[in-house]
C-alpha cells in the first residue's frame, strides 16, 4: 500500500505541474472514496491548494455524512463550501417532460458536477474525480455526473484496495466502515444495487482485467467469461458483471465521432 500511495502522490503532482495548475476542487460526501481522495490531494498539493465542496440533499443526505465530510476537511485544514442541491434539483424536475425516477437520480449527480466545475472555473482549479476502478469498470456512476472529472485520483484502485489504503493512511474508522452509498434515493447502498459485496465483485473484476485485454471484443468477452467460470467463480454473478460492463460501455469510452 505504501508503494501505491507514493505512486499516486508522484503522478498527481506531475499531472498538476504538466498542466500548469496548483489548485484542486473535489466533492465531499463523507464516504470512503472522496475521503481518500481528499487525503491524497492534501498530501500531494498542500491543504491550502485544495477546496472541498459539500453538496447534500437536505432530507435525504445523512447528517452523519455531512459531519464526517466537514470534520475531515477541517482536520486537514481544507477550505470547504456547503451548498444544498435541493433548489437546483427542484428546478430541473419541473421540465415539461416530467423526468423519470432514473432521470431524477442522475440529475442530482449532474447538478453536483455542474457546481464542482463552477467552483473550479472560479478558483482556477482542477476537478478531482473520486471514482474507483471497480466503479469505472462496471460503469457504476452517472455519465457526466460523478463519472466526470479532470483526473481520476483512485481510478486504478479497486474498491477493496481503497479500503486497504484508507486504513494504511489512518482515515477514521467511522468512514471506512460505513456502507458505500451514492445517497441518490433513501436507503440505497452500492452493494445491494450491484447485487454482491465489493469483495466478491473485485475477485471477478481483477480476474477479468488479467484475462481480458479488450472489453470491446465480443468473442474475447465470451472467452473470458468461460475462463472465469472454469476458475470456480459464481457463473450467475460472472455473467451479471459482464452484462453490466457491456451495457455500460458507453459510460467508459469517449463518444464516437461520425466520420465523413
Amino acid at each position: 500500500m505504501e508503494k501505491k500511495y507514493e505512486k499516486i502522490i508522484k503522478e498527481l503532482q506531475e499531472f498538476f505541474k504538466k498542466n500548469h495548475f496548483k489548485k484542486a476542487v473535489l466533492g465531499l460526501s463523507g464516504g470512503i472514496d472522496s475521503s481518500l481522495v481528499l487525503k491524497l490531494a492534501v498530501d500531494a498539493l498542500g491543504a491550502e491548494n485544495v477546496t472541498g465542496i459539500l453538496m447534500p440533499e437536505i432530507g435525504l443526505t445523512k447528517e452523519s455524512n455531512i459531519e464526517h465530510a466537514k470534520g475531515l476537511a477541517d482536520y486537514f485544514g481544507v477550505k470547504t463550501y456547503v451548498f444544498p442541491i435541493n433548489s437546483v434539483v427542484t428546478q430541473f424536475n419541473t421540465t415539461p417532460w416530467h423526468p423519470s425516477e432514473l432521470a431524477q437520480m442522475n440529475i442530482k449527480a449532474r447538478a453536483r458536477m455542474v457546481l464542482l466545475y463552477s467552483a473550479a472555473n472560479t478558483e482556477g482549479a482542477i476537478v478531482l474525480g473520486t471514482s474507483n476502478k471497480s466503479e469505472i469498470m462496471l460503469g457504476y456512476g452517472t455519465k457526466y455526473g460523478d463519472a466526470a472529472a479532470d483526473i481520476y485520483v483512485i481510478g486504478d484502485l479497486f474498491k477493496t484496495e481503497v479500503w486497504k489504503l484508507s486504513e494504511h493512511l489512518g482515515l477514521p474508522d467511522e468512514i471506512i466502515q460505513k456502507a458505500p452509498s451514492a445517497e441518490l434515493v433513501s436507503g440505497q447502498t452500492d452493494e445491494e444495487e450491484l447485487g454482491a459485496p465489493y469483495k466478491t465483485l473485485d475477485k471477478i473484476l481483477k480476474a477479468a482485467s488479467k484475462e481480458c485485454s479488450d472489453f470491446d471484443d465480443e468473442k474475447e468477452l465470451k472467452c473470458t467469461i468461460d475462463i472465469l467460470i472454469n476458475k470456480g467463480l459464481d457463473p450467475l454473478l460472472v455473467r451479471k458483471v459482464f452484462k453490466r460492463i457491456k451495457d455500460n460501455r458507453h459510460k467508459t469510452t469517449i463518444p464516437p465521432t461520425i466520420k465523413i
